[in-house]
């Protein structure tokens, strides 16, 4: 093992020798020597070999080797300096070796290495994104578990950092194919990862690329296997692939799949869903997702069944008036339940497909059932009318901070609720119904706020994607507003201001965390 001395010696022949490096071969093997020695000498090694590495090809492998044992060493400021050194090696057919190495480099748990590897990583992203692609993908694919998170996790944050000459069109192409290949096996978490890795993509901004990221979000969603109400892990990936596609609809991309399968196969179920997520209403949260599809539907097929079925839906929601005795009082003793938050979406989107079929109420139902409906809506529009003044009186006044208790906000969603299902109500009691009102829908941004609030640069047009929360949703935050008793008392339903988020974790199935178990072996 040479020496401190040896090691000094034997560079500064390297560094004379100037054109003629290449000639002292056993100079530089001294160097590689080196990190079998102490401390010290490990130190010199480290900072050495990448100096004088592109000289000596023939010894290429020998050098990379001698350079990940300092790696791996057992003191941090070794392989601190080892990491930093590393994209000096990264030449040639040698950068996705030294790309996979340092992906895999990523399981650190010391803070300063992981920065220093993320550093790297970049680094030789920039020299050539193509071979820093294959290493890391080579570990997503092939690697161990905190390899691949971390590797994902780095795409994710990272590449959205990198500059248009790196990112360019072929660069982006590669990105696509290997997500796919990924996107075969992964957990819902994942999934969330990949989505917004490709919807960052430049070359994905187009109609056909958001198309091309619908297909891939109904792929994971199995839309064409039998749904099954009863497997909570099914419903999951149903919902969380909904909500990875609602974003990326608009009035050229549409989402006719997606509302035709919820129509088909989720509604008739909905009373039977179960969920992973404790503390989530879940049918709320798919008549959420339904209504926000239902904005950008194209042309259905089975536009007048599918039609039937939401309609069919909606009249479970819209009690008609309780019996009254002779002398003009309640028969019973309850008064129908008022399920504000559901309906609001079932009739928006009743709303929204029946533009497409606007004779729906006149010629496809008989005359008993539109009286029937009609009944309803009267029934519930005078309900309606007494929460909107409650509301309205409850609120009156009242601005900036006295608006933002939890208790007015809620007010404040409510009266948004039943402002929107007052406007459809009103549309559909024309005759014959009318599908013209615009309403945005209540969980929605809007840019001029009721109330007095002060404005906001969201957007407002109804069919566009709620703003992600930066944080994942608190679902025991979820309030439930309760009017006052009287004749229409009834819970007003759940008003969730947090965001929809977060998957579970890795889950059994096609596609949702069956990845096997793999052997790591030594690293590198």
């Amino acid at each position: 093992m040479p020496t401190v001395e040896e090691l000094y010696r034997n560079y500064g022949i390297l560094a004379d020798a100037t054109e003629q490096v290449g000639q002292h071969k056993d100079a530089y093997q001294v160097i590689l020597d080196g990190v079998k020695g102490g401390t010290k000498e490990k130190r010199l090694a480290a900072q050495f070999i990448p100096k004088f590495f592109k000289h000596f090809p023939e010894l290429a492998d020998s050098a990379i080797n001698a350079q990940l044992d300092l790696c791996e060493d057992e003191d941090v400021s070794i392989r601190r300096q080892a990491i930093k050194e590393l994209p000096q090696f990264a030449t040639g057919e040698n950068l996705p070796r030294v790309a996979d190495i340092l992906t895999q480099l990523l399981q650190t748990d010391d803070s300063a290495e992981f920065n220093l590897v993320n550093n790297a990583l970049l680094s030789i992203f920039k020299m050539d994104a193509k071979g820093t692609l294959g290493g890391l993908f080579s570990q997503i694919l092939q690697g161990e578990d905190i390899v691949r998170e971390r590797a994902i996790k780095f795409l994710s944050t990272k590449l959205k950092t990198l500059p248009d000459e790196v990112l360019t069109k072929e660069v982006e192409e590669l990105i696509l194919t290997e997500s796919k290949k990924v996107l075969e096996d992964v957990t819902g978490e994942e999934f969330v990862l990949f989505m917004k890795i490709l919807s960052g993509l430049k070359s994905l901004q187009t109609v056909s690329g958001r198309q091309q990221l619908v297909e891939l979000v109904a792929e994971q969603a199995d839309l064409e296997q039998t749904f099954n109400p009863a497997d909570p892990d099914c419903v999951d990936r149903l919902l969380q692939c909904t909500r990875q596609a609602v974003p990326l609809f608009s009035k050229n991309v549409h989402s006719t799949r997606f509302v035709t399968y919820f129509c088909e196969h989720v509604l008739p179920n909905l009373s039977s869903l179960t969920t992973p997520v404790e503390g989530l209403d879940i049918q709320l949260e798919v008549l959420k997702l339904l209504a926000e599809m239902s904005s950008f539907c194209g042309d259905m097929e089975k536009l007048e069944t599918n039609l039937k079925k939401l309609f069919d839906k909606l009249l479970e929601y819209m009690p008609l008036p309780p019996e009254e005795a002779e002398n003009g009082e309640n028969a019973g003793n309850e008064e129908p339940k008022l399920q504000f938050s559901y309906v609001e979406c079932l009739l928006y989107s009743f709303h929204q497909l029946g533009r497409k079929l606007p004779d729906f109420l006149t010629a496809k139902l008989n005359a008993e059932k539109l009286k029937d409906f009609k009944i309803r809506l009267q029934y519930f529009a005078r309900g309606l009318q007494v929460y909107i003044r409650q509301l309205r009186l409850a609120l009156q006044g009242k601005t900036g901070e006295a608006l933002k208790t939890e208790e007015n906000k809620i007010k404040v969603v409510a009266l948004k609720i039943t402002n929107n299902i007052n406007v459809l109500i009103k549309d559909l009691f024309h005759i014959p119904p009318s599908y013209k009102s615009t309403v945005t829908l209540s969980w929605k941004p809007v840019q001029k706020a009721e109330l007095g609030q002060k404005r906001t640069n969201e957007d407002t047009t109804s069919g566009s994607p709620p703003k992600k929360a930066a944080a994942g949703p608190k679902r025991d935050a979820r309030q439930i507003y309760n009017p006052p008793s009287g004749k229409y008392s009834s819970n007003l339903g759940n008003f969730n201001y947090e965001q929809r988020g977060g998957f579970r974790g890795s889950r059994g199935g096609r596609g949702w965390g069956g990845r096997g178990n793999r052997s790591r072996g030594r690293l590198y």
